[in-house]
C-alpha cells in the first residue's frame, strides 16, 4: 500500500510555503487547491491532464474555439474563441475554415493574427519548425491526431486540413491553446524561459510562476470578451495530492477552494459552513485494460467478469454520493448509451462463472497488475477506490496487484503502447478519461487509434464497432453521428475494453466567501464571474 505519511509531508511543506492570506494582494483573490502533485505547465500546453488545461490552461489561454460554459443545465457545448466562425468546406470536407477574430490580442500587447495561430500549429505539428515543442506537443497531438496540414487563405482565414473526414474537428480544437509568438521570440525562443514569462489571450494573464509551490494569474482587463474580463483581481493555484491535506487547508483558511474533498469529510465540511459543490459532468472513472494477445484481458469473458465483479453501489456509498455508478462510458439515461445486452450489476456469481468459462478457478487465479496513481485530475479518491475494488476481486478469484505511481507517470504510459516500457508491463491502467466531446469513442476505441497515435491504450478492436465509429466521424449530420455512436457505444459496453467504475459528480468544497461560481457539466471551469465576499 501507499506510503500516506510521505506524501502528507509533501503536501504540507508545499502548503506552508504558500501565502497564507489573500489580503496582501487584494480583496479579491481566490486561493484553489488542486489534485495534482506538482504545477501544470504554464506555456499553453498543460501537464496533468484536464486539471492542467482546468487551471492554467483555459483561464490563461483561449483556443480557435472555445467552451460554452454559460447553459449549466446541460453539457458544455462550443463557443467562438479566437475565430469567430469555422465551416467544412462544402467542396471539400477535408478541409476546415476558421474565421479569425479581428482586434484580439495577446498579453504582451501584439496581435492574434493568422500567422501567430499557424505558428502555433507547428509548435505541435512540425517537428522542423524552430518552436516545435517536442516535450509539450504529444499532449495534444495524441488528441488532435487527424490534423494533416494548415494554411493561409486570407489576412482573416485559416484553412485546417484533417486526414480523413472527421466531423468532430472543432471539438478538438479546443485542446489548442494559443500562445505569443512575440513573447517566445523576445525571451529567446526558449520554452523553458517562456515558461518564466507566459503570454496568451484568456480572461486571466500568469504574473507569477513559484515553481512547485504555486502559480499567480491576474485579470487581464483588455480581454476581448468584455462579458468575461474578470471579476477576481487574482487566482492562486498550488498543488494538493493529499486530499486530507487539502482539506485541512480549506479549514484554516489557507485557500478558499479545494478539488475533491475526501468523501468521508464532506458532512463535517457543510458543518463548519463550508459550500460543496456536486454537479455531473462527462466524466468516466475506469480501467482501461490490455487486450492484447498475452494478457488476461485478452478474453471477452475475463473483461465481463471483471466488470461484474465490481460493488458500485458500495463504492457510491463510500464515496458519500461524489460518484455515480458506471456501467458504460455514458450513464444509460445518455443519449448515447444504446442498447448493449450487458447491463452491469454486482453479480459476483456471474463473475465466477465467466471466470471459469475462460479457464480460472480456485486452483487458478486470475492474476493481473493495474497501473493506480496516488492523486490526479479526475482520479477522485484513488487509493481507497481501488483497495474497496480489490477486496471485490478477490472475492471472485481474481488477484490483483496495483502498481503505483504519480500522475504523470500515468500520463506518459497511456500515451505510449501496452507493451512499452513506460507501460511498465501492467494489464490495464486506472486513468479517468472525460468523454466531453463526440469524438471520444473514437479516440479511445478505434483500430486507428491504438496508441501512440491516439487514446486506445489497451489495442481492442471490433470491426463493426470500427466501422460505426468511422462512419459517426463521416457524417456532418448531428441525428446520424448520435444513431452510429449510440450502436457503437452498445457493442464497447458488451465488449468490455474497459472496466466502468463510476461516474464522477465533479464534487469540490468551498469557503462561504466563495460567491457566484455556477458550475459547468465540463471538464473545465468558468472562474470570471466568481467573486469573494
Amino acid at each position: 500500500m501507499l506510503d500516506r505519511r510521505t506524501l502528507l509531508l509533501a503536501s504540507a511543506a508545499a502548503a506552508a510555503a504558500a501565502p497564507r492570506s489573500s489580503q496582501a494582494a487584494g480583496p479579491q483573490v481566490l486561493r484553489v487547491a488542486m489534485t495534482a502533485a506538482d504545477l501544470p505547465t504554464v506555456t499553453g500546453i498543460p501537464n496533468n491532464g484536464g486539471e492542467g488545461f482546468r487551471f492554467l490552461g483555459y483561464p490563461a489561454y483561449d483556443s480557435l474555439v472555445n467552451w460554452d460554459f454559460a447553459k449549466t443545465d446541460e453539457t458544455a457545448e462550443l463557443a467562438p474563441g479566437l475565430c469567430t466562425e469555422w465551416k467544412v468546406d462544402p467542396a471539400n470536407h477535408l478541409r476546415w475554415l476558421f474565421t479569425v477574430r479581428q482586434g484580439a490580442k495577446f498579453h504582451d500587447g501584439s496581435d492574434v493574427t493568422v500567422e501567430a495561430i499557424i505558428w502555433n500549429l507547428q509548435r505541435i505539428f512540425d517537428d522542423k519548425s524552430p518552436q516545435y515543442d517536442a516535450p509539450a506537443a504529444p499532449i495534444v497531438r495524441a488528441t488532435v491526431s487527424m490534423v494533416d496540414k494548415f494554411e493561409k487563405v486570407d489576412a482573416a482565414t485559416l484553412a485546417i486540413h484533417t486526414k480523413y473526414p472527421f466531423g468532430f474537428l472543432p471539438y478538438l480544437i479546443t485542446r489548442i491553446l494559443v500562445v505569443s509568438p512575440t513573447q517566445w521570440e523576445k525571451v529567446g525562443r526558449s520554452w523553458t524561459e517562456f515558461a518564466k514569462q507566459p503570454s496568451g489571450t484568456g480572461p486571466f494573464k500568469i504574473t507569477r510562476v513559484v515553481p512547485g509551490q504555486y502559480v499567480e494569474m491576474s485579470r487581464n482587463e483588455a480581454y476581448w470578451d468584455k462579458a468575461r474580463i474578470p471579476k477576481l483581481d487574482k487566482m492562486i493555484v498550488y498543488p494538493m495530492p493529499e486530499a486530507t491535506t487539502r482539506m485541512a487547508a480549506l479549514r484554516s483558511g489557507q485557500v478558499d477552494w479545494i478539488e475533491v474533498p475526501p468523501p468521508d469529510g464532506i458532512p463535517s465540511l457543510r458543518a463548519a459552513g463550508m459550500q460543496i459543490s456536486l454537479w455531473p459532468y462527462p466524466h468516466t472513472y475506469p480501467y482501461v485494460l490490455n487486450t492484447t494477445p498475452g494478457s488476461p484481458f485478452a478474453d471477452v469473458r475475463v473483461r465481463q467478469a471483471a466488470n461484474y465483479a465490481i460493488d458500485r453501489e458500495g463504492m457510491c456509498g463510500m464515496l458519500n454520493a461524489t460518484g455515480k455508478p458506471a456501467v458504460g462510458l455514458y450513464p444509460p439515461e445518455h443519449p448515447l448509451f444504446g442498447a448493449p445486452e450487458n447491463r452491469y450489476t454486482y453479480d459476483p456469481a456471474k463473475a465466477k462463472a465467466l471466470l471459469a468459462e475462460a479457464g480460472y478457478g480456485p486452483g487458478k487465479p486470475l492474476r493481473a497488475k493495474i497501473m493506480i496513481s496516488t492523486s490526479g485530475s479526475g482520479q477522485m479518491v484513488p487509493i481507497p477506490m481501488n483497495e474497496l475494488m480489490q477486496q471485490n476481486f478477490q472475492a471472485v478469484g481474481m488477484e490483483i496487484e496495483f502498481d503505483v505511481v504519480e500522475w504523470g507517470t500515468m500520463l506518459v504510459a497511456i500515451r505510449n503502447a501496452p507493451d512499452a516500457p513506460q507501460s511498465r508491463g501492467v494489464h490495464g491502467v486506472n486513468i479517468s478519461l472525460s468523454y466531453t466531446d463526440f469524438s471520444s469513442m473514437f479516440r479511445y476505441y478505434a483500430r486507428g487509434s491504438f496508441s501512440p497515435t491516439n487514446y486506445n491504450w489497451g489495442h481492442w478492436s471490433n470491426a463493426e464497432a470500427d466501422r460505426l465509429l468511422t462512419q459517426a466521424q463521416a457524417t456532418f449530420d448531428r441525428s446520424e453521428q448520435m444513431k452510429f455512436l449510440a450502436q457503437a457505444h452498445a457493442i464497447i459496453v458488451d465488449e468490455a475494453p474497459w472496466l466502468f467504475i463510476v461516474h464522477d459528480q465533479n464534487p469540490r468544497a468551498m469557503s462561504k466567501r466563495v460567491k457566484n461560481f455556477r458550475p459547468a457539466q465540463s471538464w473545465y471551469q468558468d472562474f470570471t464571474q466568481i467573486t469573494m465576499e
